[in-house]
């Protein structure tokens, strides 16, 4: 499928509309020749939910200060902490996790839904379009989740499943699980080092969240990953998929 990139959509009242910005051809996805969708998988931290860990924070805790800084210039879209200290020893692996897990746990008493995840959810439940959550966080904050806020994801995969995003591995599981074809399914998240990268490797959709326009052409040019579609708040994931797909169970 040709990559179709969207702006943030503006929020019209009743509903948003989808501007498509980039290059069309014949071939891309429009009104009139509507692809089928069969599943949404989500992101949970910062797409599902309200952001509330200081990943900054809890990178310095873990790298220290200076080793911080200069990863964080080698590697300026972002750190992946739980690859990165893969390579370490394992009692400084165990340490390392020990630290990473006191601030999701601090997370955990802060968390709130993220607006329009209900409603989208609930839109999705009347097509009956599986549902299913990828996250890097632990199965605790997951099972949290479903309790707290109601809304259920199955299959919902957190870190404990290996290899975890951005490898492809727990989205083609979940495929594989629904029965279906990654091309039927859309990867929606906050981050394009994970969330689409993951989706683009499995051959999904890619919907790239972007609430406070974090990403431009300049990020997507650099890390080659340019989502098919980039929005500023799920109420417009409801919009463009009443819009642009064919939504069958």
């Amino acid at each position: 499928m040709h990559s179709l990139l969207f702006k943030s959509l503006p929020f019209l009242h009743p509903k948003p509309r989808c501007f498509p910005i980039s290059h069309l051809t014949t071939t891309a996805m429009s009104v009139n020749t509507k692809t089928r969708l069969r599943g949404v998988v989500f992101d949970m931290d910062g797409t599902l939910t309200v952001p509330v860990i200081d990943f900054a924070a809890m990178y310095k805790a873990v790298l220290g200060e200076t080793e911080y800084r200069r990863i964080r210039q080698e590697n300026p879209s972002g750190i992946d902490i739980l690859h990165h200290i893969e390579s370490w020893s394992p009692d400084k692996q165990r340490n390392a996790y020990e630290v990473i897990l006191d601030f999701e746990r601090q997370g955990l008493e802060r968390l709130k839904i993220m607006p329009g995840a209900g409603e989208l959810c609930g839109f999705l439940d009347s097509k009956k379009i599986r549902r299913g959550l990828i996250t890097r966080n632990v199965k605790e904050a997951v099972d949290l989740y479903h309790q707290r806020f109601g809304i259920m994801f199955s299959p919902a995969l957190s870190r404990e499943f290996r290899p975890y995003k951005p490898d492809p591995a727990p989205l083609l599981h979940i495929c594989s699980t629904w029965d279906v074809q990654p091309s039927e399914v859309m990867m929606v998240g906050d981050s394009l080092k994970d969330d689409v990268a993951c989706g683009k490797r499995a051959g999904a959709i890619t919907c790239l969240l972007d609430e406070k326009g974090r990403y431009g052409s300049s990020d997507f040019t650099k890390l080659d990953l340019e989502p098919d579609f980039k929005v500023s708040s799920l109420a417009e994931v409801h919009s463009l998929l009443e819009t642009y797909f064919d939504l069958m169970p």
